[in-house]
């Protein structure tokens, strides 16, 4: 356990200087608390732009503590990242509860939104390329991974209209990549509101699929 500093409130009849006493931190306790202001450094300042000396200082430990517990700024990074991935996409496939496929595409839509309001820091962080080669995944896998729950909805509406079913994984990416593209920008300028947004998204996927054609053809002049 690691000590924190609290004050003492009482007094001596010798009017003596208060004490203070310490109160005892859990090595788990700790470990939260880097990870959550390593987090806020993180997205506002990238992973370059903070120091193990930064967050050992706003933890009130020194390095050695950082190092402890996370090897470094590297390890702390790719746990963050790790959580971060693990909850946006827990948050997608936990949402995907409703039977008709357009209702699924407006669960999914809200899914991102909800992430990138409740949790603006962490999505922040995965947008931003990892600078760590061993890094538990990068937002492209994490798209990738979210896709692959969307293939099996567009795989069985592609059957069930006479499509090419080997052809969802192709239009899962480009559909989870539109919203996931979209949500970048509103990050910045949150408006129109949430609900405006995930309609419109919703609105260009579903009937861009509702006029799919069976065989697509091009019509310019370059053909490959």
């Amino acid at each position: 356990m690691i000590d924190a500093v609290a004050t003492d409130s009482s007094t001596s009849s010798n009017d003596k200087p208060r004490r203070t006493r310490r109160t005892r931190m859990t090595g788990a306790e700790r470990r939260q608390q880097l990870l959550e202001i390593g987090r806020t450094l993180f997205a506002a300042k990238g992973f370059e732009g903070t120091s193990v000396e930064e967050i050992a200082a706003k933890a009130g430990v020194s390095k050695p503590v950082v190092y402890e517990h996370f090897g470094g700024k590297e390890g702390l990074y790719a746990v963050v990242v790790d959580r971060e991935m693990r909850r946006l996409l827990d948050m997608v496939t936990g949402s995907l509860t409703a039977g008709h496929p357009r209702e699924l595409l407006e669960q999914a839509a809200f899914a991102l939104l909800d992430y990138i309001e409740e949790c603006t820091d962490g999505f922040r962080i995965l947008v931003r390329d990892s600078p760590i080669p061993q890094s538990t995944g990068s937002f492209a896998s994490l798209i990738s991974d979210i896709a692959t729950q969307v293939e099996d909805i567009l795989g069985k509406e592609f059957k069930s209209r006479g499509f090419d079913p080997k052809l969802a994984p192709l239009y899962a990416q480009a559909l989870v990549g539109m919203v996931a593209l979209t949500g970048q920008w509103w990050l910045e300028v949150r408006r129109p509101k949430k609900s405006e947004v995930a309609a419109h998204l919703v609105n260009l996927a579903w009937h861009g699929l509702d006029g799919l054609e069976p065989k697509p053809r091009l019509i310019g002049h370059r053909k490959s």
